[in-house]
């Protein structure tokens, strides 16, 4: 069990002494557990369930299954991709206006809700874009620079 312990600690990126902070034990405890000096108590495990509630119990005792019983928090990558077969109505973009359908300067809001989207409009064109990164299903990526 302490082999999975330190697999664990070494998976949170943890030393032991945050470990067991935050678990509610001694550092000198889990010393004692990583150095095949003693075994973990079932109050020693129970704590280690309790606060990483994502922590598989089987993985923990018999070493049976995975570490996590699920991901606590999803990265970029666990994402799945969009099938193309889907129906297409669900992903429509709505279409982006005419400039002769926009509405003329004496027809726009005045007060501070436009002064304000006039600002942020304004802030938005400052900006410019620096690169574009695409991110694949086999973890490559490309990455898109402008001209």
């Amino acid at each position: 069990m302490k082999d999975r312990i330190l697999a664990f600690l070494q998976s949170e990126n943890k030393s032991y002494a945050q470990f067991a902070e935050e678990i509610g034990v001694q550092p000198s405890g889990i010393s004692h557990i990583l150095s095949g000096r003693n075994n973990p108590s079932l109050d020693f495990v129970v704590k280690m369930l309790d606060r990483y509630d994502s922590l598989s119990t089987d993985w923990l005792l018999f070493g049976r299954g995975e570490m996590y019983r699920y991901t606590a928090q999803p990265t970029l990558f666990d994402v799945e991709p969009v099938n193309s077969a889907q129906d297409d109505s669900q992903h429509e973009v709505a279409p982006e206006p005419r400039p002769d359908t926009l509405p003329g300067p004496e027809e726009r809001e005045t007060g501070p809700a436009s002064k304000k989207l006039r600002g942020d409009l304004t802030s938005v064109s400052e900006k410019r874009l620096e690169k574009v990164l695409l991110f694949y299903s086999d973890k490559s990526f490309t990455e898109y620079l402008p001209s």
